[in-house]
């Protein structure tokens, strides 16, 4: 069957590459066109669009870059329908992607969600026009399958594919020799995956560096951002001497005392490795106002989310300052401190269900296209 993907975010680009290995073992002739990135390009199939090129993030973003965005529906559109799908597999990314589901219906193609929208988070409403343009939608939240069903809406919960993506990376006994490291206690910086969000994130988190010179801060690179970028932000914060290591944030994860993370996906996976953490945000002003008149949850990060209580600290717009980082920092430094944020970890990981998220989702979607 031919497959056609949008993923628009690095987290989006990893969850689909293990979707796609899962469909090649379901369905012997799969054939794959997507919007992604180089996890997904490396299974096979054509990449059309890099998710580098889709990234805009807040609402005053998303205005000043309308016209690129309009221009991406319009060439994305005009793929689909060319290549003639059979179906079409939407990944996260909700304000390009449910507006693809909506077009998608009106020309008859079948549409798969992969990783449900959050719109249990704001704008709920979102609801009906999933249940009326989507054809099965795949969560991965164990609380998302009672959300939907308030609204008689039938999802299938299939696991977190993290579980899966973490118990199989094998711990590297060279990863500090390899990178160049000190025997130091390592703080892992996960500035985000995006020019903007690192812009306003890696700066904040670079200002406590120095009260901790017992320990060496190593900044996870995105891989669709180049050394030099990161380069450029340290120089311009005067700390050269703190490291980049590139595409391998699991790997720095497994060897890290503790962490500084952009809210997201990445809060998950720090979690996963049973890394105490401080969860980072801060965006433009204007987007912020915007977002906390409309959002309805009471935490920003997956891990408070799913758990529903605060397991690890939220440092949130004008809370994200040097004084509070290096004290939320220095309680995980801390034996008693950081106990209950282990044990809260252990049970996320129980919330989260059973692995072979990737298998069951690929599995559930073959049948359905056999029907």
């Amino acid at each position: 069957m031919k497959y056609y993907i949008i993923a628009g975010e690095a987290s989006g680009d990893l969850h689909a590459s293990n979707l796609m290995k899962a469909l090649n073992k379901e369905d012997n002739e799969a054939q794959f066109r997507y919007w992604g990135g180089d996890l997904m390009e490396e299974i096979g199939g054509k990449l059309v669009k890099h998710y580098r090129d889709l990234a805009f993030m807040g609402f005053l973003e998303v205005l000043m870059n309308l016209r690129t965005i309009l221009n991406n529906f319009k060439i994305c559109k005009a793929d689909i329908l060319n290549y003639q799908p059979d179906v079409l597999i939407l990944v996260d990314y909700p304000g390009f992607n449910l507006r693809m589901a909506k077009w998608a219906k009106q020309h008859n193609i079948k549409v798969f969600y992969y990783i449900s929208p959050q719109i249990w988070a704001w704008n709920s409403r979102r609801v009906h026009s999933i249940k009326k343009n989507i054809d099965k939608m795949f969560v991965i939240l164990p609380f998302e399958k009672d959300f939907y069903k308030k609204y008689d809406c039938e999802v299938e919960f299939v696991g977190h594919p993290l579980l899966d993506v973490v118990a199989e990376k094998e711990l590297d006994s060279n990863f500090r020799s390899k990178n160049g490291l000190s025997e130091k206690p390592i703080i892992a910086l996960l500035p985000g995956s995006r020019k903007q969000e690192i812009s306003k994130m890696l700066a904040s988190m670079l200002s406590i560096v120095n009260d901790f010179p017992d320990y060496q801060f190593i900044i996870a690179g995105a891989p669709s951002i180049t050394l030099d970028f990161y380069k450029s932000t340290l120089q311009g914060n005067d700390h050269q001497e703190v490291k980049i290591i590139q595409n391998n944030t699991y790997e720095l994860l497994q060897h890290s005392f503790a962490a500084l993370v952009t809210s997201g996906t990445a809060t998950l996976e720090t979690a996963l490795f049973n890394v105490p953490q401080v969860v980072c945000y801060k965006g433009s002003l204007i987007s912020y106002h915007i977002a906390k008149r409309v959002i309805n949850v009471k935490y920003i990060s997956l891990v408070n989310l799913i758990v529903n209580h605060e397991i690890v600290k939220e440092l949130i717009q004008s809370e994200l300052n040097s004084k509070n980082l290096k004290t939320e920092l220095g309680k995980l430094m801390d034996a008693q401190t950081v106990k209950p944020v282990i044990d809260g970890y252990l049970l996320l990981k129980e919330e989260l269900g059973n692995s072979g998220a990737s298998s069951k989702a690929a599995r559930k979607m073959v049948k359905l296209l056999n029907i």
